[in-house]
């Protein structure tokens, strides 16, 4: 697994640890889940992007295919 380092203010660091002890996990995978959400959400963000691209300019991506 790679690993990544980052610095939290102390405010945000406490609100983690409390939402991790709240709910039986580590702040770890507190952080690895959000990070993943994120990521899924960007994902589908710039795959409807492509896809509104990709329609709109279909006749010009159908002469360059030929």
């Amino acid at each position: 697994m790679n690993k990544i380092t980052i610095g939290l203010p102390g405010a945000d660091r406490a609100e983690l640890d409390d939402l991790a002890d709240a709910t039986g996990r580590t702040p770890e995978d507190v952080v690895l889940e959000a990070v993943r959400a994120h990521l899924r959400a960007e994902r589908e963000k710039v795959a409807e992007a492509a896809g509104r691209l990709a329609e709109r300019h279909a006749p010009l991506l159908r002469r360059l295919g030929q």
